[in-house]
């Protein structure tokens, strides 16, 4: 076996639980140590070896193949402190090609883990030292970024500690990775989606629909038939083929996390699915957001939250009382549902709650938000949005009743730009100007797309409680850069769904060589366009953002955002990490399928 050169669970909790109530308690675990409440394996140290192999994944008390480390799938919980140098020595016993990538650590970038990008990736039989030093503290994860392998199970869970006080108070805390699991290969399932469209959507819509008024009206049905669309596809990958899972177990399986009646417990939620975006709540339990994609945020209370593939959010729970809560992870198609349980006792079971009904695309998913979308307009940022957007728009056919009531003064506080050089900024690079090479892949272009960052989410607008969006996000700390963007980038989400194509501007990542380019330390705004019906969790590697939502220096930073159909999402990038980095949609087959791009950040003394 050979070095790689660097270039440049399972389960419900048992007696042995039962000593600190079967919590992993704040503070610095030893290597090799259990983590009960995940019931998984704990690597902690400067030091760690995982190895990479074939295993076996036991759901619901079926059987299927899985790729695990260390005989776990999902793999082990890392857990690590800010400051600390680590060497994590990947082994690869696969048959095949693999890697890892450490989703939302900030490496150098010939650590990131993507082959063909930031490294050639682990050869079947070798291995691969990654060495970098964490500059941060939260809850991130870790995948493969190799043939579809963390579909197999191949991803895993990362603490990192703070070195000093944790901003977050609280007594106990669980980690709830949500993911899907197949009994189909990834090839397989992708091959499917691209063969017959809808492939695994069983909740199209039907005439006894359309006559019960249980679905769209009819004239609105013909609009999306004529445009060979469907308003009921909201998810390629569904129940039909995923059981949905909570550290690896299935709804039956039911793993439990203890809780002693009163305490501060701290939910460390990570999204590790390949294609599911999932509505998370604990009906009886309010949560209270504390973190976002490993961050801190003001704290602020919602009763459920929509969680995009590859996003973290570290909620608050306090429950009271002798009795159990049901935690939801509904599919946001609503075909199936991952459960878990919060008891103060192993065995305790609470009501599962019926899964809801299925959301139904509306126009404003189609791009035509302007058009009396009141819930979408309200407290947008208009000194956003580019006056290109509305460019031969015909302003009498718009719905202008969905404005009224809205306080325009809200969507921007007096502060919000406070401290931002706005001098700097070049105002003519404001635009929706479309630079997208028309093709089979482009089906549609937003006619009105509209920022959506106040909207909660496929299903989530009438649900009757209060549901988060990224608008209720401020960052607990004063951003790291605050200047003003010197230029704009837009990008936009494309793709033909009837033939399964996805890619940047009407390029998918296979057909060019050209990279978005930045220099070194420039502050640029990218306005993400989406233009297809369906919602994208978008990530960049090696860099956090500053989502534009209008709290100017506190702006909330991600790695992850979901944009969603006929939306606009800005944010604000610094580019200080040098290398060239992955930039891709987290839904799996949708980057699988070409809705990648590489990042490329130069020098300065190299800029031409």
């Amino acid at each position: 076996m050979t070095e790689g050169t660097t270039i440049g669970r399972r389960g419900l909790l048992r007696g042995a639980a039962a000593a600190g109530g079967g919590l992993l308690l704040p503070g610095w675990a030893r290597a090799g140590a259990r983590d009960l409440a995940a019931g998984r394996e704990t690597l902690s140290g400067d030091t760690i070896e995982l190895r990479i192999a074939r295993t076996t994944m036991t759901i619901d008390g079926r059987r299927s193949r899985a790729i695990g480390i260390n005989g776990h799938a999902p793999a082990p919980l890392i857990r690590l402190r800010e400051g600390q140098d680590v060497a994590i020595r990947v082994v690869n016993a696969l048959d095949t090609d693999t890697s890892l990538h450490w989703h939302g650590l900030l490496v150098p970038f010939q650590y990131d883990g993507v082959p063909g990008i930031s490294f050639p990736g682990i050869r079947a039989g070798e291995a691969f030292t990654y060495r970098f030093r964490l500059g941060q503290s939260g809850t991130y994860w870790y995948h493969s970024h190799s043939g579809g392998q963390e579909q197999e199970g191949l991803y895993g869970p990362i603490v990192v500690d703070p070195a000093g006080a944790d901003p977050v108070g609280f007594d106990a805390e669980h980690v709830v990775m949500l993911s899907d699991h197949s009994q189909a290969s990834p090839a397989a399932i992708f091959r499917r989606m691209k063969l017959q469209p809808g492939y695994y959507n069983y909740q199209r819509q039907t005439l006894a629909g359309l006559i019960a008024g249980r679905d769209q009206p009819a004239a609105e049905r013909l609009r999306w038939g004529g445009m060979r669309m469907d308003p009921a596809d909201v998810a390629d990958g569904t129940g039909a083929t995923y059981a949905y899972l909570v550290n690896g177990h299935g709804p039956r399986d039911n793993w439990t996390g203890l809780f002693v009646p009163g305490q501060r417990v701290r939910l460390r939620l990570v999204n590790a699915s390949a294609m599911t975006t999932f509505n998370v709540r604990i009906p009886g339990l309010a949560l209270d957001v504390v973190a976002a994609d490993g961050l801190a945020v003001r704290p602020v209370t919602v009763d459920e939250l929509q969680i995009g593939v590859a996003e973290t959010y570290d909620v608050i729970v306090t429950p009271t009382g002798d009795r159990a809560y049901t935690l939801v992870g509904e599919s946001v198609d609503r075909s199936g549902m991952a459960r878990a349980t919060l008891a103060p006792r192993p065995g305790m079971t609470a009501a599962v709650p019926p899964l809801r009904a299925r959301p139904i695309a509306t126009m404003t998913d189609m791009g035509m938000g302007g058009m009396g979308a009141a819930g979408d307009m309200a407290g947008m940022d208009h000194a956003a949005m580019g006056h290109g957007a509305t460019a031969g728009t015909d302003h009498a056919a718009m719905g202008h009743g969905a404005m009224a009531g809205v306080d325009h003064a809200a969507a921007a506080p007096p502060d919000a730009m406070a401290g931002m050089d706005h001098g700097g900024m070049d105002m003519r690079d404001f635009s929706l100007a479309p630079r997208v090479a028309k093709g089979p892949g482009v089906q549609t272009l937003s006619p009105m797309p509209v920022d959506r960052t106040g909207y909660p989410g496929q299903g989530l607008e009438d649900v009757g409680h209060r549901v988060l969006t990224y608008r209720d996000l401020v960052a607990l700390a004063r951003n790291p850069d605050v200047r003003a963007p010197g230029r704009q980038l837009d990008i936009h989400l494309t793709g033909n769904m009837e033939r399964f194509m996805w890619s940047f501007d009407g390029v998918k990542m296979s057909d060019t060589h050209v990279p978005f380019a930045f220099v070194e330390g420039e502050r640029v705004r990218l306005r993400l366009v989406n233009d297809t019906m369906m919602a994208h969790p978008i990530h960049l590697h090696g860099h956090f953002f500053d989502l534009v939502t209008g709290h100017g220096a506190y702006a909330p930073r991600k790695h992850t955002v979901i944009v969603q159909p006929g939306g606009i999402v800005s944010v604000d990038l610094t580019a200080d990490a040098v290398g060239d980095w992955a930039f891709h949609c987290h839904m799996l087959y949708h980057m699988m399928a070409g809705m990648m791009r590489v990042v490329s950040v130069r020098p300065r003394g190299d800029a031409a």
